[in-house]
């Protein structure tokens, strides 16, 4: 049995210059922040037995910052795109809550 259930990235990445995009300049460490604190608030978390075993990390660059901010969801192995808080809300809900991938989010 895997230590968690399922494992979250968010790319990171914070390039210099303009040359191409990165994540984190979207936003990203504080989406991730957030998210930490929806999976802890939602009673999601490693330390809640009732509810399954989640981790919320950062990741270096993921690649594919052109069609970020992204994260991803492990085991499934699932891409998500995202703007605001509502999005993240909702993939925690209904994918790490759930179990539902958010097909509207996904890339």
């Amino acid at each position: 049995m895997a230590y968690y259930e399922r494992h979250i990235f968010f790319c990171c990445n914070q390039r210099e210059g303009n040359e191409r995009p990165c994540c984190n300049g979207k936003g990203a460490s504080a989406m991730r922040d957030y998210a930490k604190q929806r999976v802890r608030e939602l009673g999601l978390g490693r330390g809640d037995e009732t509810r399954g075993k989640l981790r919320v990390n950062m990741a270096g660059c993921l690649d594919r910052c052109e069609e970020g901010p992204c994260i991803v969801v492990y085991p499934e192995a699932v891409w998500y795109t995202y703007v605001d808080r509502a999005d993240i809300d909702e993939i925690v809900e209904e994918h790490l809550g759930h179990g539902r991938i958010v097909e509207r989010l996904r890339i």
